[in-house]
């Protein structure tokens, strides 16, 4: 795979981020773009053919796994530091350093009272169960098609030969 030269490190980064993640706002900002404008930028970088071409060409190498699928992986091979060192901060960081934060994996998070925060994570056994659940079903479908392929193949050689001899 050749990456554009013509795109520019934003927009490459926002194909991969897209590919990877399926939402088009947070591709954006974790390409660079500015909160404000994410969204508008994001959907600017869909509407270029050349990017649309990179999702396209990443969607294939990566196996072309849904949303879905991605999210999974997310949870479940993902990092829980940025949500514990939100957890034991002293204070509340400002907007622009949580806008960075990766918080994917929290379900939850409240204040206590007494002044604490309580941070809920998804389940990632959970996660990993549904995955499982997923590819299995995607792998039984896989082998399904093949005997199907394999039974008309057999069928096709029966009736040449049959055929034959007649």
């Amino acid at each position: 795979m050749v990456i554009s030269n013509k795109l520019s490190n934003e927009e490459k980064l926002f194909c991969c981020f897209y590919v990877t993640l399926g939402s088009v706002g947070e591709a954006a900002v974790k390409a660079g773009f500015s909160r404000e404008n994410a969204l508008e930028e994001g959907i600017a970088c869909l509407r270029d053919k050349r990017c649309r071409r990179l999702i396209s060409e990443l969607k294939q190498l990566l196996g072309g796994e849904s949303c879905v699928v991605s999210g999974l992986k997310r949870l479940v091979f993902g990092s829980c530091a940025d949500a514990v060192s939100l957890a034991f901060a002293d204070e509340l960081p400002p907007g622009h350093v949580i806008d960075k934060l990766d918080l994917f994996n929290v379900s939850e998070i409240k204040r206590v009272k007494g002044g604490g925060v309580e941070i809920k994570l998804f389940d990632k056994l959970k996660a990993l169960e549904k995955l499982y659940e997923i590819e299995t079903t995607l792998s039984d479908r896989g082998r399904s098609d093949s005997l199907i392929e394999a039974l008309a193949a057999s069928v096709g050689e029966a009736d040449d030969a049959d055929q034959i001899l007649t």
